[in-house]
């Protein structure tokens, strides 16, 4: 089958090794092929975080509670800040 794209160069540094890995362990023919199925993967990870993001901000738009202005929002965020800001460290909240 005639290739339809053309090579690349990339450089994997530590990732080198677990690639090597997969190929020696017979799961994948080539490095070639663990790369692909690295993007296939990625697409997929890319792809859920997009939908539940979309959700979110349609499930937000769809809110029919009144909005809160920013500045009450912020002034929220402060105050938690100030409490969490005064725990020590070594407590639990």
């Amino acid at each position: 089958m005639p290739r339809t794209s053309r090579p690349i160069t990339v450089t994997l540094g530590d990732l080198h090794e677990r690639v090597e890995a997969r190929v020696k362990s017979g799961a994948y023919a080539s490095a070639s092929e663990v790369m692909r199925a690295a993007v296939r993967a990625l697409d997929r990870e890319e792809a859920a975080l997009d939908g539940w993001l979309r959700r979110r901000v349609d499930e937000a738009f769809a809110d029919s509670r009144p909005n809160v202005p920013a500045r009450k929002v912020f002034k929220r965020l402060r105050a938690h800040h100030a409490r969490r800001s005064k725990i020590p460290r070594n407590e639990k909240v």
